[in-house]
């Protein structure tokens, strides 16, 4: 499975359109992994003392701008190809936004923020989901049960004449159960702690007095494998988000995309995707590992900016023939 599975595969349809070769998109992914392993993380939290200090932390920049100048490549693409009238992604609507306001000095659509912006939703939107999916899969493939159980629900409410959509989320609550529980796993289990934060106001925790101006730094490990709130928390169990009828239920301390103004404002989007890609793969594959359940490995590994699941084979065996429009057995 590729690093950028969704990516390359949106990218790779746009080669089979256009009649052009692939652009070297594993090179964004590349560079994402170079670097010390520990840097980004260390770095995101003393950012006031470490750019003043010597160390293998300050390649992080050199990254990033080998990152923004493969993006100005892909930006370069666009605008020899734009067709203000037909805007087709983000980078479009962008440089028509660049047309518009070029003769305004304060605008804030300059290519300085083109290029940021570009990385920030790579990185924060399709790397994340992508690599969730991934992990989601590994998961699935050590408990088969779970996967077996999740295809019946689809079969029942969607079945193979027609490809799910949103509309089938709230009549699937176990499938819904299950991408919480992988979404719980996969930020457990890889992401110790958000970004920090300061308090704009003194406040009182546990019995101790944080005075205005305190540096924080949240744990969503902590929140996210609370024994108070989750029964067993080291443990994969969907039915946790279920109530004694099979609905789904929420639990407040489901937080893993933080918080408060922290809060990822991606969140509806990633579920949203994640139930598509996942339900539809399931519908029409079964996977399968050469490995039995219990040799998988679902510890994370480290890689650059962020973890990624630890290498494994995936078999995709089609559970239905195409036949037009519609998926026999």
């Amino acid at each position: 499975m590729p690093v950028m599975s969704l990516y390359v595969v949106s990218d790779s349809a746009e080669c089979r359109r256009c009649r052009r070769p692939p652009r070297p998109l594993p090179v964004l992914v590349r560079l994402s992994c170079r670097g010390p392993l520990s840097a980004p993380k260390i770095y995101s939290l003393f950012p006031a003392l470490l750019r003043h200090l010597p160390g293998p932390h300050n390649r992080l920049f050199e990254v990033f701008e080998k990152q923004k100048e493969f993006v100005a490549l892909v930006v370069k693409e666009h605008e020899a190809s734009l067709d203000p009238a037909q805007p087709r992604d983000f980078i479009d609507a962008f440089l028509i936004r660049m047309r518009q306001e070029q003769g305004d000095p304060h605008t804030e659509f300059n290519q300085e923020n083109l290029l940021n912006s570009a990385l920030d939703i790579f990185f924060a939107g399709m790397e994340t989901t992508s690599t969730t999916l991934r992990y989601g899969l590994l998961i699935l493939l050590k408990y088969p049960q779970v996967t077996e159980l999740v295809q019946q629900e689809i079969d029942r409410v969607v079945g193979p004449g027609r490809r799910p959509c949103l509309g089938d989320r709230p009549q699937m609550p176990y499938t819904e159960a299950v991408l919480h529980e992988i979404l719980r796993e996969r930020w457990a289990s890889r992401r110790k702690s958000t970004f920090r934060c300061c308090l704009g106001n003194s406040c009182e925790h546990l019995a101790q007095l944080l005075p205005q101006g305190t540096m924080v730094f949240p744990m969503l490990h902590s929140v996210l494998h609370d024994p108070d709130w989750f029964q067993d928390p080291c443990s994969f169990w969907p039915e946790r988000f279920l109530d004694a009828n099979g609905a789904f239920q929420k639990n407040p301390a489901f937080l893993p995309f933080s918080a408060g103004r922290r809060a990822c404002p991606g969140e509806p989007l990633a579920q949203a995707e994640l139930f598509l890609y996942l339900t539809w793969l399931l519908q029409r594959f079964s996977p399968s590992s050469p490995l039995p359940p219990a040799a998988l490995d679902l510890q994370p590994q480290e890689s650059g900016f962020g973890k990624q699941p630890p290498p494994f084979e995936l078999i995709l065996q089609p559970r239905w023939r195409l036949q037009g429009q519609a998926l026999s057995p």
